[in-house]
């Protein structure tokens, strides 16, 4: 099949992409925020200027026909042009003014960085802030957003990555919890029970190698900031990030257990972004107030008893 390339359009392909990922014209519409019709025209003004169809409809969605998988590499290579173009573009920003994307899973965005990305806006206030706050890795390499702010242990993307520091772990319940268990022994833990992540088994592998492999995991609740929040309410023992367990006032830390080094904080930025003013501001200063919080992240200085509530 030979593509006349000359007549066609990249928002024409763009289309093309986003149904090919979505399945359907509603999920494609959604992902480029227009109308189904919008998308439904420009793909029968595609396939009218291909002259071949480039999906199969069903009732269950879109499926590529062969025309449509042939046209998939270049239709591709044709985005990757597009957005590095745009990047090169906006990559000649010398002033530190317009719009930031971010994204941020909530665990930071609510209980870590909130004051900060105040402080930057007052520091720089011809900045915008546009924050999706999400567990999912954003792609860089698409535009998502221009920075991610992530919690893993490493970062395969092929993007900027600064390592900034890793933070620990540590088991916490409420202060009416712990003393109403008094018994409370590491190695067992059988009279106490998880707030946490479930599987298949019935004990899942984090709580064998737990030091209360025996609490029954009873409350399901794959979400750390829910998590927080019914341990907080006294519905058992979850593990939690020190900057989250330590300073709120409901928590304590399981005596006798220490914290234990869990995942990193990163800071990433395509790399056709880094001389950008806005974005280099905003990585500076938010590499620099993360970095203060250093004691926190780390878990210095264990929590104190607390009162019961």
């Amino acid at each position: 099949m030979g593509f006349r390339d000359s007549r066609i359009s990249w928002d024409a392909i763009r289309v093309f992409l986003a149904i090919a990922r979505a399945g359907t014209l509603r999920g494609a519409a959604d992902s480029l925020a227009v109308n189904h019709a919008t998308v439904a025209r420009a793909l029968g003004m595609l396939e009218a200027e291909l002259e071949t169809r480039l999906f199969d409809r069903s009732r269950h969605g879109l499926k590529l026909t062969q025309a449509g998988e042939d046209l998939i590499g270049t239709a591709e290579r044709m985005e990757v042009e597009a957005q590095t173009i745009q990047r090169h573009i906006l990559g000649r920003d010398a002033e530190p003014s317009g719009r930031v994307r971010i994204s941020i899973p909530p665990l930071l965005a609510y209980k870590v960085l909130a004051e900060d990305f105040a402080a930057f806006a007052r520091a720089y206030p011809e900045i915008d802030l546009d924050v999706s706050i999400t567990n999912r890795f954003t792609d860089l390499n698409r535009r998502e957003e221009d920075v991610s702010i992530r919690l893993t242990h490493e970062v395969d993307d092929d993007v900027v990555g600064r390592r900034l520091i890793q933070y620990v772990k540590g088991i916490y319940a409420s202060p009416t919890y712990l003393a109403a268990r008094p018994e409370l022994r590491i190695g067992d833990g059988a009279e106490a029970n998880w707030i946490g992540w479930g599987d298949e088994k019935s004990k899942p592998s984090w709580v064998r190698s737990s030091p209360f492999p025996n609490a029954p995991v009873r409350h399901v609740m794959p979400e750390a900031v829910l998590q927080v929040e019914a341990a907080a309410e006294g519905m058992g023992l979850t593990f939690l990030p020190a900057f989250i367990g330590d300073p709120d006032p409901r928590l304590q830390r399981v005596p006798g257990i220490e914290p234990s080094d869990d995942r990193s904080i990163w800071l990433l930025l395509h790399g056709d972004l880094r001389n950008t003013a806005r974005v280099r501001a905003f990585v500076d200063f938010m590499a620099t107030k993360i970095l203060e919080k250093r004691a926190l992240l780390r878990g210095y200085g264990a929590n104190r008893p607390k009162k019961q509530l």
